[in-house]
């Protein structure tokens, strides 16, 4: 049946345009019901399942269907996350258009009365339709609505209706599916008291309007993991003025919470602060102790220069949310019986969660996953529900589980359908695949559920005792990976050099190679470097090794860094497969050999890609930090009277290079150290969207990643580009569509960015797990940061971090007195300087179960008469808390 509707429409012109829309309805589609005489078997889609009897439904004892609407299905069903979740509802819901269901919109009445009409029509109809299956049928559908109204007016026509919390706790037999239950909305979930602590947010309307005036900023919330009451506002656009804005304080944080989207207002000059220089944790505060909050956010005040005062803001209306399923442990309420408990997320830049359960005791001690549901006006925390538990705090597989779903990393084995785009086994090189061919491209076509996979992935995970593949085991540890004396397809950057490094010819080539030895650095160091091996191989080695430090002394005259980053290596048990040491990474010559010709492939390659496609080469860049990252490096050097130049790349390499002491060998590593947390993160973009391809880290005009396929989705969008520019592959049209390949680089980014902080995270909990079976260790550590409150050190030996605080709960604070300029922390008698050598006592503190830490203690100095407590926050479950970079990249 068709159905239309015609009108007119003023054009700009001035003219009139008739418009026609048509609307068809069709009188073929089943009920899905299984054993349906009526529809005659006819059914698309899936069949309905009626709810089981057991457990049964105190208000609808007999088999039934659910029927519920639009509000339900997305605040519940989805609320209720797992991977695959949506993916499942949106499988099972009927098809739209049905002749007997559809209804017109009445005059005067609104889309949403419509919308519940029509579902209240389509719950009638289904009820008067399970009639006709049989006599004896006692199928009915059960209308799930939140909607008051609604669920009047489906009782007043007959219709068996309920709201959600109704029907779940119908269900006696499963009395604990209450507590997974989202909460109605913010204004239903208040909490008692009625004070007001936060503002109102705008409504987006008015947002929006006022970012189009240039009243409001629109930008990405980025809570601070070390001050509960800190946070930035990443401004979107090209508004270089304000590009970052800082918020302090509770009410000016205004119920953001980490990577929404927000509206913020620009403070007048008057108003704007520095950056806090104060450790501040959430240690879980009552309403009430509102007040006592704001005391803590008077010790944000510092006095400074004005030199020091970054435009400050504070939100003024929320316009998306980002909020996910977050991982973590419940904190069980002091008060008895009570049902109401916070949850405190593993991610620290999170705020707690108050939730409603009847399983406190239950859940104590495990690690579980909750969801926020909305977060009212009155309420010093956001509310949410209990989704998932995931198992015992400190189990290996529980602890595994936590940070990959806590860093949204995809983890589930793969379908089928991916398996089945893999090569027939065994598997050869023949004269019909060629010589031509390239390794992974040529194994993951465009646009099939293997390269879909890859794509959502974008990156091969590695844990400390696992490795989560971006490809399938039989591509990433077989048919593409490197074999000594084995056939593998391979595509190639040859260069002819002469001696002196100069590239005289590049050829870019899809081969086969035939790998003559299989060599860990290790053992191609020792070939390097032992007088009595003069074979072909060590030859070639030592040949490529001398042109690699050509190139890289080629590469820091240009104005490359090198800093650095303490990396750490376990060695497991081979029974437990626990850690039975741990010691810091070592690297050596052939490290960076293999490096500079990875470097010279990458960049290499972007030069090619981007002269045969301008607009659509997908490259990788590492934008110059703002002169104020610096500061903390140029402050820290200083004290130690060092000049550290920041203007260029050039100059910072050439500073560092210069910054040496004899009588303190170690404090170059250090500066070099606090250079990498000064830089931006380095990010995949499309050439057509962005005009500054600058590699900072590099000193490289363009760069892009070419040289790990297997692991990175970007080398296999890189390849592909290549393949076509070299007349090798035939093009596809999302290839050579800008605005898609930056989907694909959002998407790479996010999923980088996660795989590093997983991995900080692994490395975290398997330290965790080394020091418990150690005991109380002292170590040498150099303090790294001083804060108002506290100074963060490094243990050269651990690679660890650790904060020490200075001043406890309940317990009289000692005087200290915070120098920003030098920086430097007084306390007592005692000074402590940025890079001061320190000794500290380390132990596993397990006096919490739920959150056990690496604590630190202060062995020397000693401050007579100051009992110091300790913190290492960076070893909780979400990894070190400074963004860690290797330019390589």
């Amino acid at each position: 049946m068709l159905k239309s509707k015609t009108f007119l429409k003023k054009t700009r012109a001035g003219g009139v345009m008739k418009i026609v829309r048509e609307h068809y309805l069709r009188d073929d589609i089943g009920c899905g019901a299984p054993g349906c005489a009526a529809c005659g078997g006819a059914h698309e889609g899936p069949a309905l399942e009626p709810q089981p009897q057991d457990p049964a439904s105190s208000v609808c004892p007999q088999p039934h269907y659910l029927l519920p609407d639009t509000n339900v299905l997305l605040h519940q069903i989805v609320s209720a996350w797992r991977p695959g979740t949506w993916a499942s509802v949106a499988s099972s819901l009927r098809l739209p258009g049905s002749l007997e269901t559809y209804v017109e919109q009445e005059q005067g009445e609104n889309a949403n009365d419509r919308n519940d009409r029509a579902i209240r029509v389509a719950a009638k109809w289904y009820n008067e339709h399970l009639k006709k299956m049989s006599a004896d049928n006692q199928l009915q559908v059960i209308f799930i609505t939140n909607d008051r109204r609604n669920k009047e007016k489906a009782i007043e026509e007959g219709i068996p209706a309920f709201t959600c919390e109704e029907y779940v706790k119908s269900l006696t037999a499963n009395p604990e599916l209450i507590d997974r239950l989202a909460c109605l909305s913010e204004e239903g979930n208040e909490i008692e008291s009625g004070k007001i602590i936060f503002s109102e947010h705008l409504p987006l309307s008015k947002l929006q309007q006022g970012i189009k005036s240039g009243t409001y900023l629109q930008g990405t919330f980025r809570a601070s993991r070390e001050n509960y009451l800190e946070a930035t506002v990443w401004i979107h656009g090209d508004n270089e003025e304000n590009k970052e804005i800082i918020l302090q304080g509770l009410k000016h944080l205004n119920r953001a919470v980490h990577e929404d989207i927000v509206a913020v207002e620009l403070l007048p000059k008057s108003q704007w602060v520095a950056p806090s220089s104060v450790v501040l944790h959430d240690e879980g505060q009552n309403e009430e102790d509102v007040e006592k909050e704001e005391e803590t956010e008077r010790m944000l005040k510092t006095a400074v220069s004005e030199k020091m005062l970054k435009p400050t803001g504070r939100v003024v209306g929320i316009i998306k949310r980002n909020w996910r399923p977050y991982c973590g442990m419940l904190s069980k309420s002091d008060i008895k019986e009570s049902r109401r408990h916070l949850f405190t997320p593993a991610d620290k830049r999170i705020p707690r969660i108050r939730i409603e359960t009847r399983q406190a005791s239950t859940l104590e001690g495990r690690r579980i996953i909750v969801a926020i549901d909305g977060w009212p006006r009155n309420s010093r925390y956001p509310n949410g529900h209990f989704v998932r538990n995931l198992g015992d705090v400190g189990e290996k597989e529980t602890e595994t589980e936590v940070l990959l779903l806590e860093h949204d990393v995809p983890h589930q084995p793969f379908s089928q359908a991916v398996l089945s785009f893999l090569p027939k086994m065994p598997w050869s090189i023949t004269e019909k695949v060629g010589v031509h061919i390239a390794d992974v491209s040529h194994f993951i076509r465009p646009g099939n559920a293997l390269d879909q996979e890859s794509a959502r992935r974008g990156t091969t995970v590695y844990l400390c005792e696992k490795r989560i593949d971006m490809v399938p085991e039989l591509l990433s540890s077989n048919l593409c990976s490197l074999k000594c004396d084995v056939d593998r397809l391979a595509f190639s950057c040859i260069w002819e050099m002469n001696h002196n490094a100069e590239i005289l010819k590049t050829k870019f080539t899809k081969s086969v190679i035939n790998s003559k030895a299989s060599l860990t650095y290790a053992e191609a160091q020792l070939r390097i470097d032992s007088a009595n091996m003069n074979d072909d191989i060590t030859t070639s080695l030592r040949g490529l090794n001398k042109l690699a430090k050509i190139l890289k002394k080629r590469r820091i005259e240009k104005g490359a860094l090198t800093l650095s980053s303490p990396e750490v290596r376990f060695h497991m048990d081979s029974e437990t497969h626990d850690p039975i040491d741990l010691q810091t990474k070592e690297l050596r010559e052939t490290n960076s050999m293999v490096e500079e010709f990875m470097l010279l492939a990458n960049i290499s390659v972007a030069k090619k890609i981007h002269e045969e496609f301008s607009e659509h080469a997908l490259l990788r860049k590492h934008p110059a930090p703002p002169p104020s990252n610096y500061e903390i490096l140029v402050k820290a050097a200083r004290s130690r009277n060092l000049e550290i130049k920041t203007d260029t790349a050039k100059s910072l390499a050439e500073s560092l290079d210069q910054a040496e002491s004899p009588t303190f060998p170690y404090l170059n590593t250090l500066l070099r150290i606090l250079a990498t947390r000064c830089m931006m993160q380095a990010v995949y973009f499309c050439s057509g969207m962005d005009n500054d391809f600058h590699h900072y880290g590099l000193a490289s005009p363009i760069y892009t990643h070419f040289t790990s396929p297997i692991r990175r989705y970007a080398d296999v969008i890189v390849h592909r580009l290549l393949a076509v520019a070299i007349g090798a592959d035939c093009t596809y049209p999302e290839l050579t569509d800008k605005h898609k390949l930056a989907d694909i680089c959002k998407n790479l980014n996010f999923r980088h960015k996660m795989a590093q902080y997983a991995q900080r995270a692994s490395v975290a909990f398997h330290t965790q797990l080394f020091f418990k079976s150690k005991g109380i260790v002292s170590e040498e550590a150099y303090i790294l940061f001083v804060r108002k409150n506290a100074i963060v050190v490094l243990i050269p030996k651990y690679g660890l971090e650790g904060t020490v605080f200075f001043e406890e709960k309940d317990k009289p604070n000692p005087q200290l007195i915070y120098d920003d300029e030098i920086p430097s922390l007084k306390i007592e008698d005692t000074v402590f300087h940025v890079f001061d050598k320190v000794k500290v006592k380390i132990m596993l503190d397990s006096s919490n179960l739920q959150h056990q830490k690496i604590r630190m203690s202060l062995v020397e100095p000693q401050i007579p008469g100051i009992s110091i407590p300790t913190d290492t926050s960076n070893m909780d479950l979400n990894g070190p808390k400074k963004k860690k970079m290797k330019l390589g990249k």
